[in-house]
């Protein structure tokens, strides 16, 4: 009787881990409903955008852009000020592109199609370690790209399903 209890107790506390790391991540979509383009403000749009916000590790940047027209590169402090679109850490080319903010201080992304960066296409946000309040609140999604479930939502889902159905036949 012992080893079930434990078993429960296990599968559980699994899927409580994984409802609290699904929710201390916010996903903040670049630019609320302007998106990831060329913005009509300038560079001002993006660092306005961002001065909004406090991001935590582990929250999500949602580039929403078109692929083709746009694409969403981290760069380097030195790539991000002069627009250096050859030197890039990494680079999303389909879109709409997710971006897990993984380390704290500052993070540099610019579009790397002709001139987009220049003409204020880049986004410096700071990121902060993760807290005991949650950050401030997400930005508005834009219309959803599809119907589909997330995977986080499935995986989450299946811990709770199994954890639950395990429970009921020990």
């Amino acid at each position: 009787m012992a080893a079930k209890t434990n078993w429960v107790d296990l599968l559980l506390l699994v899927a409580a881990a994984a409802l609290l790391e699904n929710a201390a991540a916010t996903t903040y979509y670049v630019g609320d409903s302007l998106g990831w383009q060329v913005p009509p403000g300038g560079s001002a749009t993006y660092s306005n955008w961002a001065s909004q916000h406090t991001f935590f590790v582990g929250d999500i940047l949602f580039f929403n852009f078109t692929t083709g027209q746009h694409t969403a590169a981290q760069v380097t402090v030195a790539s991000f000020n002069s627009c250096n679109t050859a030197n890039y850490i990494t680079l999303q080319t389909t879109g709409p592109a997710n971006y897990t903010l993984n380390t704290t201080g500052p993070e540099y992304f610019i579009c790397v199609q002709s001139n987009h960066c220049s003409q204020g296409q880049k986004l410096q946000v700071n990121v902060t370690s993760t807290s005991g309040y949650p950050g401030s609140p997400p930005s508005p999604p834009p219309p959803p790209p599809s119907s589909a479930p997330s995977t986080a939502n499935i995986a989450t889902f299946s811990i709770i399903f199994m954890s639950i159905a395990v429970a009921f036949l020990c």
